[in-house]
């Protein structure tokens, strides 16, 4: 093989075991996956806001920010969760460009994986212990889930990973929700299939042993718009693309239909202040239809400390250094009005 082997890693289980968590964690972090699978499960009516930076570029920027949700999800608690997005992998189109603070944790030096697993596992421990937030997390590479298993509140599986035969069968394993997206075609089948095989139980290879899986019924759509073949963003959040995805759920045997709405992506062309309107939209459609509103479970937006992008030797701090975001003014705003709407 064409491939220089650098050094041998340590198990997902010696990471956990160097970083444990504590007894106080694990109560927090029970309590959370208890409010957030009555969301999912149609129990709880809030709706949830998978919210924060497109990728978690550095810990101190990251951590700023998720302590200022604390106090917001008071103020809305009543209305709306909140699930801070730590997105510590960043999937690339063409393979370049910063791939997430598991590669590189710093984004100005050579890629480090010893460091990035040390680096992802220490910084979603941190926000539990600092803020009581258990976290999303895009499962970019199955093999790697279990550094995080024991901390994440929320699991996201991409646009390019959800045909993945490998991808589907560890989510079946997963015991919180898993929002699965549609792919970059827009094929809703591929995201329906992904959804139904992650909902079955299965016999597969994991970490070098045959497992078992027992199904996850938390398992959803995420919608996240497309891109035709001449390069054009459609968008797939409309009130007639979610009657869609509502009849493709009574066509199939699932378990907790839902619907996660990305307002960022192909959605909004990437244009981050687009995320307002969006929101707004999806919430109009849930008031003037019972069969939507009971199928959007949330919605995910990209928001940091401050507005836009920047490239990663930018040097702003709380500047997203991938996809551009809603700075924090404006995410403050949102969130109290999407809880005065609901």
């Amino acid at each position: 093989m064409n491939i220089a082997y650098k050094r041998k890693l340590p198990s997902s289980r010696d990471v956990q075991e160097m970083y444990p968590l504590k007894t106080e964690d694990k109560k927090q972090k029970a309590k959370n996956d208890e409010e957030i699978r009555k969301v999912f499960t149609g129990e709880d009516d809030r709706l949830v806001l998978i919210i924060g930076p497109c990728s978690a570029d550095r810990d101190d920027a990251v951590l700023d920010y998720i302590t200022r949700l604390r106090p917001l999800q008071e103020k809305v608690q009543e209305k709306i969760l909140l699930i801070p997005r730590v997105y510590t992998n960043k999937p690339r189109t063409t393979g370049e460009g910063y791939k997430g603070m598991l590669h590189q944790p710093d984004p100005n030096q050579r890629p480090n994986l010893l460091k990035g697993v040390i680096a992802i596992r220490k910084l979603h421990i941190k926000v539990l212990q600092e803020t009581g937030f258990s976290c999303a997390d895009e499962m970019l590479y199955p093999e790697n889930y279990r550094f995080l298993s024991d901390v994440l509140g929320y699991v996201a599986v991409g646009a390019r990973s959800v045909e993945n035969q490998q991808h589907r069968l560890v989510a079946s394993g997963i015991n919180v929700p898993v929002g699965m997206k549609n792919p970059t075609s827009g094929d809703l089948a591929v995201m329906m299939n992904s959804i139904k095989a992650a909902q079955s139980s299965h016999a597969f290879i994991f970490t070098d042993r045959e497992v078992q899986s027992t199904g996850n019924p938390l398992t959803h759509a995420i919608l996240r718009g497309a891109v035709d073949r001449y390069g054009q963003n459609m968008p797939n959040y409309h009130y007639e693309d979610l009657q869609q995805v509502s009849e493709l759920y009574k066509k199939g045997e699932y378990e907790n239909p839902g619907i996660i709405i990305d307002c960022n992506h192909s959605n909004s062309g990437k244009k981050y202040e687009e995320q307002i309107r969006i929101a707004k939209e999806v919430l109009h459609s849930a008031r003037y239809s019972k069969t939507i509103n009971s199928l959007i479970k949330g919605l995910m937006i990209e928001s940091y400390l401050e507005d836009g992008s920047q490239k990663p030797d930018g040097g702003v701090y709380g500047k997203s250094i991938t996809d551009p975001c809603l700075g924090w003014a404006k995410t403050e705003r949102l969130v109290l009005e999407l809880a005065e709407s609901r």
